[in-house]
């Protein structure tokens, strides 16, 4: 790189952290989750969300199960306002759901807020200021002590107003850009603010922890949230929240060692989005605890409708990668993967099994509104025999031969290279059936008539590039009677004639499917299907479609 020398750290490690968060395994139970979805997010479009988006999005948090929604700034504009008075006066927040404002300390804006929130029922009002060393000494150029008294008295301003208007709210405390600030002097401003507040079990304040700016490696910032957990007075009476952005791309693993390390609350977005590159991403979050076990308590069993109407009202894309929600999260074209999903699934079946334990499969796609057969096995030339044999039976219920899945697969992919191109589930079946079943391009069964005595004789008519002929034979069996007939009388040498047959398991219960397979004499080969009504003759039309499938080798 070009200057590594100019960049230094600007985090403040703790001095002989406890580290008790490391020797944890997991997370146990859920945090409270708070969406920032339309404040944070919203802030951080490039077309912010219409009054209309925003009360269509509020919705769809609440049928997720968001207890607590931070709503706006509704001091910062009149469009901020206008949402919070539509949600206010159309009684729109439900009884268990809590609304969050935020709001700069400072005085004509706190006071605006508390106006805005007239008639609400439950909000928590967030008052914050920045404490990092950085914007002390760039931007405001003031002193620790001044920068505490800002903070003091934003805090005392809400105590104030609230024993003015009767109001109960709950408050929340943000020492912004924490993550640069001296640890000592955040659990000072935060302490200083609590002791304002002088919160109780049964009125919790907030104490919320921003990564503002993501400056050190994740268990850095769980060491800064032990120490604050740690220290904070009045802790039962204390919520401690982590509001982390992704600057370094490890949003969700700050919030999962910040958890650890004692926190009790998540501020985040859906799918991550939020100023630069975004904040926590709590469908992750809540999805990775889900795929342990821990129950989130947020409901995100209908992805395709969420990810449909969050890209519908911020503009923004759900990105095919994207954890548990992209269109290719759960896709497998290696023929590797494929084959280890299919036996996966198999062994499920086959166990009748109580946990989830599919190879390359985190989770059930089902449980989170997602098909197999659409969304699991997808074919292009990378696949391989176990994914295509699975997508056969489980969308079309044929049940192919191992040695038939391997000469399937190369012909699908085959298909798929020269197209460049993924194929539908529709387009493999195409592909397969064109090639597989029923095939009479040289030689067509016309009619066919069997006789016991006590050998099984056959008589065959059969159209031949257009010309009708009859042939006969006998042999110890149907097929091997139908099989001597071409040999001895069209003079078509093959051997090791084998087939399976089944119902098929879609479609029609009458219809059977046969699958067989020849050999010619150059040790080929050569694989058919036949499908009717009649086993027998769907057995006849597998063996014809074999021949076929030779005379054009």
């Amino acid at each position: 790189m070009i200057n590594t020398s100019k960049y230094t750290r600007q985090f403040f490690p703790i001095a002989n952290p406890e580290m008790r968060w490391a020797k944890k395994t997991y997370i146990e139970k859920a945090p409270k989750w708070c969406s920032v979805d339309l404040r944070d997010g919203n802030q951080s479009l490039i077309i912010p969300m219409s009054l209309e988006e925003k009360l269509e999005f509020f919705k769809l948090l609440v049928k997720i199960g968001f207890k607590e929604i931070e709503v706006g700034f509704p001091a910062a504009s009149e469009t901020e306002y206008t949402f919070l008075r539509t949600l206010i006066d159309n009684d729109m927040i439900p009884d268990d759901v809590t609304v969050q404002v935020l709001t700069q300390s400072r005085e004509h804006i706190i006071r605006k807020t508390f106006d805005a929130l007239k008639g609400c029922k439950n909000a928590i009002v967030h008052l914050y200021n920045s404490t990092s060393l950085a914007q002390r000494e760039q931007v405001f150029r003031k002193s620790k002590e001044e920068i505490v008294k800002i903070a003091v008295d934003g805090a005392t301003l809400f105590k104030n107003i609230a024993d003015e208007t009767g109001t109960s709210y709950r408050y929340e405390y943000s020492p912004e850009s924490f993550t640069g600030t001296e640890p000592d002097f955040a659990l000072e401003i935060c302490n200083a603010v609590l002791d304002i507040w002088k919160p109780t079990p049964d009125r919790k304040a907030i104490i919320n922890l921003p990564v503002t700016v993501e400056l050190s490696s994740p268990h850095v910032y769980a060491n800064q949230v032990e120490y604050m957990c740690d220290n904070l007075k009045y802790r039962d009476a204390v919520e401690v929240s982590l509001h982390p952005h992704n600057d370094r791309g490890c949003a969700v693993a700050d919030c999962e060692l910040g958890i650890l390390a004692g926190a009790d609350r998540i501020e985040g977005t859906l799918f991550g989005n939020g100023e630069r590159t975004g904040n926590a991403d709590i469908v992750t979050l809540a999805l990775n605890m889900y795929a342990q076990g821990v129950e989130p308590e947020l409901d995100f069993s209908n992805m395709p409708e969420i990810t449909e109407l969050y890209e519908r009202v911020t503009r923004m894309q759900v990105t095919d990668r994207q954890p548990y929600a992209g269109k290719l999260v759960f896709a497998a074209f290696s023929g590797s993967h494929q084959d280890a999903i299919a036996k996966g699934m198999k062994w499920r079946e086959e166990k009748n099994c109580d946990t989830w334990t599919v190879p390359y499969l985190p989770i059930d796609p089902n449980d989170v509104g997602r098909e197999y057969e659409t969304d699991v096995i997808r074919i292009n030339s990378q696949s391989g025999k176990g994914g295509i044999g699975y997508l056969l039976e489980h969308n079309f219920g044929y049940v192919l031969p191992a040695k038939m899945r391997e000469d399937v697969s190369y012909t699908v992919k085959s298909v798929s290279d020269h197209a460049h191109a993924e194929l539908s589930p529709a387009e493999v079946f195409k592909v397969f059936s064109d090639t597989y079943i029923n095939i009479n391009t040289h030689i067509k069964l016309v009619d066919y008539h069997f006789v016991r005595t006590p050998e099984i004789n056959v008589n065959l008519t059969v159209e031949i590039d257009g010309d009708t002929k009859e042939l006969s034979a006998v042999g110890n069996g149907r097929l091997d009677a139908v099989s001597n007939a071409v040999k001895k009388q069209l003079g078509i040498n093959f051997s090791e004639l084998t087939y399976e047959e089944h119902a098929l398991a879609k479609g029609s219960a009458a219809e059977a499917v046969t699958y067989v397979s020849i050999t010619l004499e150059n040790c080929k080969k050569v694989w058919g299907a036949g499908t009717s009504e009649d086993i027998i003759a769907s057995s006849i039309n597998a063996l014809f479609s074999a021949i076929n499938r030779s005379i054009d080798r």
